[in-house]
């Protein structure tokens, strides 16, 4: 198969909004791949690089793409997924320079519609539409089974490509291979948020709460003596937590699946942030010294296997209750199960007090969905709000093509009368936003490339955010967390926007430590 054709077909999926029209186009496109090429044509589709990450910035991109293209389309698949693989292993002295000839040569084979989808898969910025839910009923679709066999196929294995291959090729049958094993990762069940606690109950009604804590998620299997422990991306890090290992092999019990998060506590029992607790899981560890320096305490919320018997699809109330049955309290998270939200809001108060981020608010009877983003978790955050100046703006694509997307955002400098860049936003717009503020930024353009159109500093808009971390990404040296636009400020003046000073104030507590060793934290 060709590229053009996943080209073409990512380009439909991701202009319309019908989800049927999606599935379709994904499953018509699936039944036409040979089995060589699954795997490469739904990490494509699902946004992402069969190999990962490869390092390439948008400079070496722009320069890779140079001032034409191809005029017919000829890439395969497999010559595609083969090019990244040899970029992938170019390294060494020189291989920057090797790197980008590799590139160059691919692009000049891609005609331009290709090249801007290589691109945008190369840094992760493939938005097309193609969430898990809809690829799922695609693959259902394209091999004639049910959406359900295919979501739970998923569930157990933690591996949609595993889950394509095995059914596009063998159909059925082949789904019946995949079941919960212990020792092998599980895709975690994730939440959605919601904005006050009024809305949770309003969506549940009854909920069974819990602190939410701003840790590394992780999931631990253990069969006997043999403990195993894995990241949220479902990477083993086993050898980082050994004071997780040992709190899990004391727990009476020889078969057990737990779910839940580590977090560094200060000495008053408060939570370091985030990127302080990622300190202990770099790439180089010493592992005795970061331990001894930086403890981990583990705190789970679920249980999912016990002693031969599989509880995903029990109620989340009942694993609950055999959760806190099994472990310690100073092990288990925090929990109620209640009706009141007077109850449930001096619940959240204890949660802020103590320095976590907020509330999960679970429906007591939902079962233990693995890899979906379910209606069934909620979670309930004080979430923060800056003023801030957008210093530039980047087009949109697929639906949002032809308007000016992603934000640049900066804090005013008032000791050098200039703003400083905290990082970039597409989260939170409308379609009206959306057409506003593209006639708005273009009015005020100063300057553009090929993706960005740079604007004089006059608008001011109101960004939620749920934490400032320290960044190298930023000339400022902090970033905020999970930003997003609640409103422009047009009743501002740029005058009146935060400054980097208060930005660093509002992070400080955050930002005690040193974070010479923390990794990327989308590495695990």
């Amino acid at each position: 198969m060709l590229l053009g054709d996943v080209v073409q077909t990512s380009g439909r999926v991701a202009a319309t909004r019908s989800r049927s029209e999606k599935v379709a186009h994904l499953a018509d496109l699936l039944r036409r791949l040979v089995p060589e090429e699954i795997d490469i044509a739904v990490a494509y589709l699902s946004g992402r690089l069969r190999q990962g990450p490869i390092g390439l910035g948008w400079a070496t991109i722009r320069d890779a793409r140079g001032a034409s293209a191809a005029d017919a389309s000829s890439l395969t698949l497999v010559e595609v997924d083969h090019a990244f693989a040899r970029l992938a292993g170019t390294t060494g002295r020189g291989s920057a320079t090797e790197r980008a000839r590799q590139l160059g040569a691919l692009f000049a084979r891609a005609v331009a519609s290709e090249q801007e989808f290589l691109a945008r898969l190369i840094v992760g910025e493939l938005r097309q539409g193609a969430l898990a839910g809809v690829m799922e009923e695609a693959l259902a679709k394209a091999a004639g089974v049910e959406a359900s066999a295919v979501r739970r196929a998923l569930l157990l294995a933690g591996d949609l490509q595993a889950v394509s291959r095995t059914l596009l090729v063998e159909g059925r049958q082949g789904l019946a291979r995949f079941s919960l094993q212990l020792l092998r990762p599980l895709q975690p069940m994730l939440a959605q948020p919601a904005e006050t606690l009024e809305e949770a109950f309003a969506r549940l009604g009854e909920a069974e709460l819990e602190w939410k804590l701003d840790g590394a998620r992780v999931q631990v299997h253990r069969v006997n003596d043999e403990v195993r422990v894995f990241s949220r991306r479902l990477n083993d890090v086993t050898a980082a937590v050994p004071e997780l290992v040992e709190a899990v092999r004391a727990l009476p019990a020889d078969q057990l699946l737990l779910d839940g998060e580590v977090i560094a506590l200060r000495p008053d029992g408060s939570p370091h942030p985030f990127q302080v607790t990622m300190r202990r899981f770099g790439r180089k560890l010493d592992v005795d010294r970061l331990r001894s320096e930086l403890p981990l305490s583990p705190f789970f919320f679920d249980l999912l296997h016990l002693d031969g018997k599989d509880l995903l699809d029990q109620p989340a109330a009942e694993r609950s209750r055999a959760l806190r049955t099994l472990a310690a309290t100073e092990i288990v998270v925090p929990h109620m199960i209640t009706v009141d939200e007077d109850a449930a809001r001096a619940f959240l108060d204890q949660a802020l007090a103590r320095g976590h981020e907020g509330l999960m608010a679970k429906a007591p009877g939902s079962p233990y969905e693995a890899g979906r983003r379910g209606s069934a978790w909620l979670k309930v955050k004080a979430a923060q709000t800056l003023d801030l100046v957008v210093l530039a703006a980047e087009w949109g694509h697929g639906r949002r093509r032809g308007w000016l997307s992603n934000l640049h955002l900066g804090a005013r400098d008032p000791a050098t009368n200039s703003y400083v860049m905290l990082g970039k936003t597409f989260k939170g717009m409308t379609d009206q936003m959306l057409a506003w503020q593209t006639q708005k930024l273009l009015d005020l353009e100063m300057a553009r490339d090929q993706w960005t159109v740079y604007v004089r500093p006059e608008l001011v808009v109101e960004i939620a955010f749920n934490g400032v971390q320290e960044s190298s990404h930023y000339p400022g040296g902090v970033a905020l967390r999970f930003a997003r636009v609640k409103r422009y400020r047009t009743d501002k003046g740029v005058e009146d926007a935060d400054t980097i000073e208060t930005v660093r104030k509002t992070g400080a507590r955050g930002l005690r430590q040193p974070l010479d060793l923390a990794p990327d934290p989308w590495h695990l």
